[in-house]
């Protein structure tokens, strides 16, 4: 009985969580492309992921992040075993309607606190950065740095803010890597139909 009322109790607050507050920010819906059913699809996806996640490893739940963007799963966190980051990408591509994954998942071993603290830091000032930057949408962007390798996965409205994103990445000092996922609105597969 009480395992029923556990997994109830995810289940529901599965479906109360937005991507922004999982996330840190999710797509903003005033500046999503996306139609109303591309965003329902998307939000599916990542619902059904998150949920299938925490009911094989109740640790997922807090420790990895799912963001979808046009049948595009991106994945971010930490894990404790390799063997971890190999099951949860596997889930990821049993998700139906998937067509990307991009994994961003690291084994905890190998950062520490130094390390950890220098990635917020990194992720701050590029948020800050895009929050500034008149030419961008900084809400349609979420935003990883994971040993000084910045992760940026979104969607830019045309090929001069994407350009613009990059640019603000690039002068963040430290930054060993940029790793873009940006996602063109003329390029959303369903807006092609």
């Amino acid at each position: 009985m009480r395992i029923y009322l556990l997994n109830t109790f995810i289940i529901l607050l599965l479906l109360s969580c937005s991507p922004a507050t999982r996330f840190g920010a999710g797509v903003d819906v005033t500046f999503d492309p996306r139609t109303i059913g591309m965003q329902i699809d998307d939000t599916i996806m990542q619902k059904n992921l998150v949920a299938r996640l925490s009911l094989s490893e109740k640790k997922y739940f807090i420790n990895i992040q799912v963001e979808v963007l046009d049948g595009r799963i991106f994945l971010a966190g930490k894990v404790d075993e390799p063997e971890e980051k190999i099951k949860i990408t596997k889930l990821a591509w049993e998700t139906k309607g998937v067509r990307e994954v991009k994994n961003a998942i690291t084994i905890k071993g190998n950062s520490n606190f130094k390390s950890t603290a220098k990635d917020i830091l990194i992720t701050s000032q590029l948020r800050t950065a895009l929050i500034l930057n008149k030419k961008t949408k900084s809400r349609n962007y979420t935003l990883e740095t994971i040993n000084k390798k910045i992760y940026i996965f979104g969607i830019a409205m045309d090929v001069e803010e994407k350009k613009e994103v990059m640019a603000e990445a690039n002068k963040i000092y430290d930054v060993e890597k940029i790793i873009p996922s940006i996602y063109l609105a003329s390029e959303l597969s369903r807006n092609k139909l």
